[in-house]
């Protein structure tokens, strides 16, 4: 799907075109970031209103990666054939579903049916505009594009802490998710009058790939030498990331230091803030250590030391959760070089299958821990909805430990900078 290379370069295109292409592709991401990372910050109010257990929060949440990973391969073989345009209006118009009925929502059953819309909304506004730069851009264009798209996507993590958490004490969780389904409406008209498949004067021709040729393809891709090791640190690597600021940051910041909502919301947003800095500091790390292995180590070790020091102290001063959730932001960002290095380990004709293998990893990994630290959560007793410290101790140590273990299964893979 990212197969296209047109000669046309970026210069000889207009540049309201340009910019209008891009701010659009970039701006329906940020509903995406915002959408997958906004049940942390309002757990507590969920759970209260709807007497929702850890469980259900964990599955609230995760339900969006699985069906967002569910949906990558699939979605490869739609942007070859019908074309990115109609895969980014497909989605939007089921995440602006999604957003609306999570808003609306009066129970459980009807709030996990809200999250599987969002994550199908969602699963294309990545891919089908890089699917779209590759067919409009020049390949030396294509890193920039590909950082401008996910740094400016980023602010809608930023936005679902602490604006988010602001604007619920204002007017309560549900007003935000109608504003933002009207937002993702007025994007998806945007796309429709902006966004082309193909730039003026050329004519990306589709792919027509049997589904049999397709499988064949993925199945290839997995028999990929080394590409095991870093498909099962994917499936930690972010996890621990998306868990504690998704998910279980927020509770733990109410229940074991009595946060109240817009204080928890500050510290969520200072761990996005710096998550989104420290992404671009791993993005140089290869360069500088020469190795993809070595920085991907540094940046999983040093999230699972993180989160045992978290996990083995009492209550930290509000002084030393700034730095905590500051250092972990920084540390934690560092899966763009991690997925840097499994593109590295395919060949040429396989490096789209092996990406998409990749982020279902990443997306299936947040699921599963999302899910299981809900119920390793409900296997302490709750007192008047809150969880003992013990609880949050042991999540913690669940996902360092576990990314610790994958972490030495991933020391033995390839490392194509040191070993060509």
């Amino acid at each position: 799907m990212l197969e296209g290379r047109p000669d046309t370069g970026m210069a000889r295109l207009p540049v309201l075109t340009v910019v209008a292409l891009v701010a659009t592709c970039a701006g329906i991401y940020v509903a995406s970031q915002f959408l997958r990372n906004s049940v942390g910050v309002i757990a507590p109010d969920l759970a209260r209103e709807l007497t929702l257990s850890a469980s259900e929060i964990g599955l609230l949440s995760s339900l969006f990666f699985l069906v967002f990973a569910g949906a990558q391969v699939p979605l490869g073989i739609a942007l070859d054939r019908f074309g990115p345009k109609a895969c980014i209006l497909a989605s939007v118009s089921l995440a602006v579903a999604g957003a609306l009925l999570f808003a609306t929502a009066g129970s459980f059953a009807e709030l996990l049916v809200a999250r599987l819309l969002m994550g199908l909304g969602c699963a294309a506004l990545l891919m089908a505009p890089l699917a779209l730069y590759a067919r409009w851009f020049p390949p030396d264009r294509f890193a920039t594009l590909l950082g401008i798209q996910i740094g400016v996507g980023n602010l809608g993590t930023v936005i679902a802490t602490a604006p988010l958490a602001y604007a619920t004490a204002a007017v309560g969780w549900r007003n935000p998710f109608l504003v933002v389904a009207a937002l993702v409406a007025v994007a998806a008209v945007l796309v429709a009058v902006v966004v082309r498949d193909n730039p003026p004067g050329r004519r990306v021709a589709p792919k027509r790939e049997s589904l049999a040729d397709s499988v064949a393809g993925v199945a290839q891709a997995i028999r990929t030498k080394d590409a095991w090791r870093l498909f099962l640190l994917h499936t930690s690597g972010y996890a621990m990331y998306a868990t504690v600021l998704g998910l279980w940051g927020g509770p733990y910041l109410t229940h074991v230091h009595g946060f109240e909502l817009a204080q928890r919301g500050n510290m969520l947003l200072l761990l996005a803030a710096t998550q989104i800095v420290g992404s671009i500091l791993w993005g140089f790390s290869d360069r500088v250590f020469g190795s993809y292995r070595v920085p991907t180590m540094l940046g999983t070790i040093g999230s699972a030391a993180l989160l045992l020091f978290l996990a083995a102290s009492g209550p930290l001063s509000d002084t030393g959760l700034m730095v905590w959730f500051a250092a972990f932001g920084l540390v934690a960002a560092f899966p763009p070089v991690m997925m840097a290095h499994g593109k590295s380990l395919f060949p040429l004709h396989l490096v789209g299958r092996g990406i998409t293998l990749m982020n279902l990893a990443n997306m299936g990994g947040v699921f599963v821990w999302q899910a299981l630290t809900g119920v390793v959560m409900d296997l302490f007793p709750a007192s008047g909805g809150t969880y003992p410290v013990t609880a949050y101790h042991t999540v913690f140590a669940l996902l360092a430990c576990t990314a610790l273990v994958l972490t030495a299964i991933y020391a033995g893979a390839r490392d194509p900078r040191r070993e060509p």
